[in-house]
């Protein structure tokens, strides 16, 4: 259950994102599938983050930042990052809108999907060696190097997340008694939950993790980071190892429960979601699908975010 940890977000802020949020990103659709709901034996209302010029959820909390940043006066014309791809994506698609300069750190083994995206959407890409927390690493020393650019983190700016929260706004339209979200640097889980407590206090949320990459759901549990040696897991978008210290508080605040999926369930949800669904889910934005379908998640009415949709080639 949720403890009595202040959480630092505001649900007016993500009230007011959502006359900021480039409107492509903002009322995705969702819907029940019959198909789905017969393969998973029970109703679940699907929020498809897919169907945007980033086939993720990551452009809200993007666009909320840049814009934030600019108008407290704490942008710059050059800005970095790390990311496994997604995120990436998103600080290339809003510093494009905005005349920024992006750079972005990536992994050794990253997505060459999302590589090609983030360059595309006019993004440097730096490939450094080892794992996207290395990536993080290299983004930070980068940026500690030079006084003409901004670094952006993240699941550390509360934007990032004030921003996911307006899905929160949306998954509510409908009635739901359980959310289950992905859960990698902790912003789209923490968003959505800030809304949904202040709204419908009632609503439980569960986070997912991969099996192979349980530092949140750990850090979670114990109330404190959490970091593991590894982040073993096909899903890279919430391949985690070293939490963001922040992050871990405004978890405590608003999640009820996290559970664990495994590379072959991740598998399991990604063919389940293209043969009922239509949509070709990379493994982070099956995840919740993965849960539903291998957990008792308790809730008559169940709900969960479709994160991602840029799987690897």
């Amino acid at each position: 259950m949720p403890t009595t940890t202040t959480l630092d977000l505001d649900p007016a802020n993500i009230a007011a994102a959502v006359d900021v949020i480039d409107p492509v990103f903002l009322n995705s659709p969702q819907y029940v599938d019959p198909m789905l709901a017969e393969a998973l034996g029970r109703s679940v209302l699907l929020k498809v983050e897919t169907a945007n010029p980033l086939r993720s959820f990551k452009g809200r909390g993007g666009e909320l930042l840049l814009h934030r940043l600019e108008s407290e006066g704490r942008s710059a014309d050059r800005l970095v990052c790390a990311s496994t791809g997604n995120f990436g994506q998103a600080i290339a698609y809003a510093g494009r809108r905005r005349g920024k300069h992006v750079t972005v750190f990536v992994p050794s083994d990253v997505n060459p999907t999302k590589r090609e995206r983030m360059i595309r959407l006019g993004a440097e890409v730096v490939r450094t060696d080892g794992d996207g927390d290395d990536a993080g690493d290299a983004a930070r020393a980068f940026a500690a190097e030079r006084d003409d650019l901004l670094l952006i983190e993240d699941g550390h700016e509360t934007a990032v997340a004030e921003g996911a929260g307006t899905i929160g706004i949306e998954l509510l339209r409908d009635p739901v008694d359980t959310i289950v979200v992905p859960v990698g640097d902790g912003a789209l889980i923490t968003g959505i939950g800030c809304w949904v407590k202040a709204h419908a206090p009632d609503v439980r949320l569960v986070g997912v993790c991969a099996a192979g990459a349980p530092s949140m759901a750990l850090s979670w549990r114990s109330g404190a980071p959490v970091p593991t040696e590894s982040a073993d897991t096909i899903a890279e978008g919430i391949a985690v190892r070293d939490p963001v210290p922040t992050s871990v508080p405004r978890m405590r605040a608003v999640v009820d429960d996290m559970v664990l999926v495994d590379d072959a369930d991740l598998v399991a949800a990604m063919d389940l979601a293209s043969s009922c669904v239509g949509i070709a889910l990379e493994p982070s934005g099956a995840a919740g699908l993965a849960a539903l379908a291998l957990h008792d998640i308790p809730g008559h009415r169940v709900a969960t975010v479709l994160t991602g949709a840029n799987p690897r080639p």
